[in-house]
């Protein structure tokens, strides 16, 4: 299992339009260049957030928690035999 295109590409063109495209569009002001840093670093945190996720679920640390008997049953289908320890 590996990284989708499609949703790699979509959450980065959303993240970059928020952090490009909302900056251009601030009002004029005193405080315009604070609200644009803002705005960037909303971007660049939610969308490496994101990503961390993302790539998380690609190898997870944690795998389902199976019984005893649903081992067998796969090892049977599968022509394994599970040896006992």
């Amino acid at each position: 299992m590996g990284a989708a295109f499609f949703p790699v590409f979509f959450f980065t063109g959303l993240w970059g339009a928020v952090g490009i495209g909302m900056p251009i569009m601030t009002p004029k002001g005193p405080h315009q260049n604070l609200i644009r840093c803002v705005l960037m670093l909303t971007a660049a945190c939610c969308w490496l957030f994101w990503l961390c996720c993302y790539m998380a679920q690609m190898n997870p640390l944690i795998g389902p928690k199976l019984k005893r008997d649903v081992v067998a049953m796969i090892g049977r289908s599968w022509n394994n035999e599970i040896l006992e320890h």
